[in-house]
């Protein structure tokens, strides 16, 4: 995604404003997508940007231009990562106290200097002209919610499912398993639109939540496959499989490879090689 153009602030819908986080990057893509989402004065906020300089401006002027108002309802909140929540606090100050929604995960929602409003799975929000409902989706993070926009039979899917390439399964927090289930929980859901948490709209959901299942099935496969070839370290196994990506996103490979072996170990299928000194040697059970 990196290098990706899209605008600061576009109109995908009647009822959905986006408005990009003006924090571009190797995994954010044109920034982090938040969304404005409701046909009334005040519409609910999805996501809150990283808090960069400029962000607060282009919100004002979605909702200007956009909106045909001056401030928004309450925020959800996709997950913890700093890219989501970061801006919450600007928003708040520049615009007045609101709740703010979110899964909770106590130990990392202490890092930033907002009060969260708990909400667990299945939880309704509405506003005029939109009614959102919260699906847990563990995997790229054990808070991570994606909200269901009724009216549209669209998903905001946060990082769980991006406009453009993967997204990360982190060491922490993360876990390839849930993952996995989490996509299948979404592929049974009567969509007709993705709105990500990075790049462009999908308008093929369903074939994109198949070709992100297939993609982690594919890449068990092709780890499993470098083991047998005597790849033993994660970093011998990134090296074998990614061979089409580029090397400063090599760490973060490692942490989806060592989500699929973590996987793959509590199916039995491989195993931490005994008697192993200094890096951790894999194998298979």
């Amino acid at each position: 995604m990196q290098g990706m153009k899209l605008p600061d602030v576009d109109r995908w819908s009647e009822r959905v404003v986006v408005v990009r986080g003006l924090n571009p990057g190797p995994f954010t893509g044109p920034g982090t997508n938040t969304y404005l989402v409701g046909t009334g004065p005040r519409p609910l906020l999805i996501d809150t940007g990283a808090g960069r300089a400029g962000y607060l401006e282009l919100v004002e002027r979605a909702l200007r231009e956009e909106c045909g108002t001056d401030g928004f309802g309450d925020i959800l909140v996709t997950h913890v990562h700093g890219d989501h929540l970061g801006g919450a606090s600007d928003l708040i100050a520049a615009f007045g106290p609101r709740a703010v929604h979110k899964f909770p995960w106590p130990s990392r929602d202490s890092d930033f200097d907002v009060e969260l409003t708990p909400i667990q799975d299945d939880a309704s929000f509405s506003t005029k002209g939109a009614t959102l409902r919260a699906i847990h989706t563990p995997g790229h993070a054990r808070d991570h919610i994606c909200f269901y926009l009724e009216e549209e039979r669209a998903l905001f899917t946060g990082d769980v499912i991006l406009g453009a390439g993967t997204t990360v399964i982190p060491l922490e927090g993360g876990d390839m398993g849930q993952y996995l289930d989490t996509l299948e929980r979404l592929s049974s859901l009567d969509l007709e639109l993705i709105y990500p948490g990075h790049g462009p709209r999908i308008e093929k959901p369903h074939r994109k939540i198949r070709e992100y299942i297939d993609h982690r099935l594919e890449r068990e496969q092709q780890i499993l496959a470098a083991i047998r070839a005597g790849a033993d370290t994660v970093e011998q196994m990134v090296e074998k499989i990614y061979v089409d990506t580029p090397r400063y996103l090599f760490a973060a490979a490692g942490q989806s490879v060592v989500s699929h072996l973590m996987k793959l170990e509590r199916e039995n299928r491989v195993g931490r090689l005994a008697g192993a000194a200094g890096e951790e040697r894999w194998g298979l059970a």
